[in-house]
């Protein structure tokens, strides 16, 4: 039998291209982080209930890069200029300030072989009955 071969994570490149539009549109891309994932490094002060909120615009960081294992840049808390690091799994949600538009990323929990939910049985025959779609189709 042979393995289906995995991808690598979609996330730093949806962070990337949401970062890009949000700029292209004139607004504001900030990140919505786990602050207790290993690896993040904000100052301590900015984080809320496990939680921190990045403003990553141009005008309010330095340096920014997006690479696939992370989000790194200067910022200034306090006025006090200080290094951040957010790996990759731990950037929840990259959206517009100004509008909300943006997106929730997808869980990457499960990209490990024997990870993740299982697979649904076959039908056996027993139980219900499969329900019918909401879904029309429109002519």
């Amino acid at each position: 039998m042979t393995e289906t071969p995995r991808m690598g994570s979609n996330r730093p490149y949806l962070l990337r291209a949401l970062n890009e539009w949000i700029n292209d549109n004139g607004m504001t891309p900030h990140l919505l982080v786990d602050a207790e994932r290993d690896g993040v490094q904000v100052p301590a002060s900015s984080v809320k209930d496990g939680k921190v909120v990045l403003n990553i615009a141009p005008r309010a960081v330095a340096q920014l890069h997006i690479d696939n294992q992370g989000v790194s840049f200067l910022a200034r808390f306090g006025g006090v200029s200080q290094s951040v690091y957010v790996p990759v799994g731990a950037v929840l949600a990259i959206y517009a300030q100004e509008t909300g538009q943006g997106m929730m990323l997808p869980d990457d929990t499960g990209d490990e072989p024997g990870e993740g939910p299982e697979p649904p049985n076959e039908p056996d025959g027993g139980g219900e009955p499969p329900r019918r779609s909401h879904l029309r189709v429109v002519k």
